[in-house]
């Protein structure tokens, strides 16, 4: 098999307990997302228009949906030889323990690594929202000569203890790193994309793997230890938009940021050369699958569905059925969802598939999303939090 410069490797195992119930029986990464999206399309978009067409997809938890979602990579060219594609890596059913941590799961896949021996390894998260062009990084990666080098951005001082939080010197150069700190020194945070050099990184996962007292992270274990023994390792600064949708309300919040006018250049920054793919049903239509409406206030609706009541700053996905006298706003609706007549729906996710009778009430509020799970059916009322709903699983 031939060498490769750079090989990336998707982290996209997670359970997505926070993401409850939208994530009962789908992986995190599967979770729709933007109207037309899954989760998982935008680090697999930005693999395919960085050049990088050799992605491992390390999955775990409910890894059919991704499976099925992903196949053999064909909506991101990531398709072809053994050299070049993606590869679903999914945990050993006969490991027990499967996929212990980040790092554990980079390093029960060292031969695959090796088969493509790459001078430099990109990891990626399968949970985040970005456009990002790879490229850049590993540019400055190399011109650094860093053994590792951790892509981060400046996030609010309230916000900085749920990060891995990176202190610099004025060359950019690491000096420390504190995973979630309860009283957090600074506000750059590591966004959990990481690329490095090959020969470094497996040196360090091989020992890791020996160390009874790891948790097996890269956060919590192998980026501090790099810099305990002196590793070479440098920030790269990213200034577009990021978010971490691993939360109900994070990804409530990055669906309403979708209905911002300015947001469409922080998304795709050149949309005649860096497109978001996807393996969207209705993609190969020959229409704009999403689009801006102004007939439903302020949202971003998909031309697949049949809205007939009032939705107003709400995304709503394919498939999606409102009928008249319904009132949805603040909301998401993701694909398949049929809301019946005289429904008021506020500050809530409905998952997919699911079914909201005649005169539901569904009111949550900006803390309290209300969530109903895919494929549900829902009669009766409920304020954040859910006491009075008459739920069915279908």
């Amino acid at each position: 098999m031939s060498k490769k410069d750079c090989i990336a490797m998707l982290l996209a195992g997670g359970e997505g307990r926070r993401l409850s119930p939208l994530t009962n029986n789908l992986a995190k990464p599967a979770v729709p997302f933007g109207g037309e999206y899954r989760i998982i399309d935008f680090p697999l978009s930005n693999c395919a228009n960085s050049g990088i067409h050799t992605v491992g997809v390390l999955t775990q938890y409910a890894s059919e949906s991704l499976h099925t979602h992903i196949g053999g990579g064909e909506p991101w060219g990531l398709y072809g030889s053994d050299a070049d594609g993606v590869s679903l890596l999914a945990a050993s059913p006969e490991d027990p323990c499967g996929y212990l941590g980040t790092a554990d799961a980079i390093y029960k896949n060292l031969s695959f690594i090796d088969d493509h021996n790459p001078d430099d390894v990109l990891i990626l998260s399968g949970d985040h929202i970005y456009s990002m062009d790879y490229r850049k990084l590993r540019d400055v990666h190399t011109a650094s000569g860093a053994d590792a080098t951790v892509s981060v951005m400046e996030v609010p001082l309230a916000e900085a203890h749920r990060f891995g939080i990176v202190g610099v010197d004025e060359s950019m150069r690491i000096v420390n790193f504190v995973e979630k700190p309860t009283k957090p020194q600074s506000t750059l945070a590591s966004m959990g994309i990481y690329i490095f050099k090959w020969s470094y990184l497996r040196k360090m996962l091989i020992e890791d793997s020996e160390n009874p007292k790891s948790s097996h992270d890269f956060g919590k274990d192998i980026i501090p230890r790099m810099l305990r023994l002196d590793g070479k390792l440098y920030a790269y600064p990213f200034e577009g938009y990021w978010r971490d949708v691993g939360t109900v309300d994070s990804l409530w919040e990055a669906h309403m940021d979708l209905l911002e006018q300015d947001m469409e250049p922080h998304l795709e920054p050149d949309p005649h050369a860096w497109q978001t793919y996807s393996r969207d049903q209705y993609m190969g239509s020959g229409r704009s699958p999403i689009s801006r409406t102004d007939e439903h206030d302020s949202s971003l609706s998909h031309w697949n569905n049949a809205v007939l009541g009032d939705v107003q700053r709400t995304v709503v996905f394919y498939g999606v059925q409102v009928a008249e006298g319904s009132v949805v706003a603040n909301s998401v609706l993701m694909p398949n969802v049929k809301i019946g007549r005289d429904v008021h729906v506020a500050y809530a996710i409905i998952g997919e598939g699911a079914i909201i009778k005649d005169g539901t009430r569904i009111e949550g509020s900006i803390g309290k999303i209300e969530v109903i799970a895919p494929h549900a059916v829902i009669e009766g009322s409920a304020f954040a939090p859910s006491t009075a709903l008459n739920i069915q699983q279908t």
